[in-house]
């Protein structure tokens, strides 16, 4: 099952404005911002309606063109995908570990497949 989607934007505050204002009539806001301090790659909008599902992000023309994130149930499933997904080829983009800015149980590992795609697994349970 997805857990969220992302997309990269050229100019980020131009696409927060499209968003915020197309996804408005569908109950949809933004209800997380991540900086570029926080991430390491560009600053970032979750829109959802209790939780963030659709991120867009600012990120350099070299970043991925795309992130999916995948729903694992436990912490040992994010490590096991992490490391399936090196062996079958993948790039490492950010080991198995918390990432206590999304919220204090998120447990997530991120790699780039062979077209640079962002692929993550998470887990939002202690």
């Amino acid at each position: 099952m997805l857990d969220h989607v992302g997309v990269r934007c050229g100019d980020f505050p131009a696409s927060l404005a499209f968003y915020r204002a197309a996804l408005a009539p569908l109950g949809l806001g933004v209800v997380m911002e991540i900086s570029h301090a926080q991430s390491g790659s560009g600053d970032h909008a979750g829109f959802g309606s209790d939780r963030p599902f659709f991120w867009i992000g600012s990120a350099p023309a070299a970043g991925a063109a795309c992130h999916v994130a995948f729903v694992a149930s436990e912490r040992a499933q994010v490590d096991a995908f992490h490391s399936a997904a090196l062996a079958a080829g993948g790039r490492d983009n950010g080991a198995p570990g918390p990432r206590p800015h999304y919220h204090a149980h998120y447990y997530g590992a991120f790699v780039l497949d062979p077209d640079g795609n962002n692929v993550e697994a998470v887990c939002h349970h202690p």
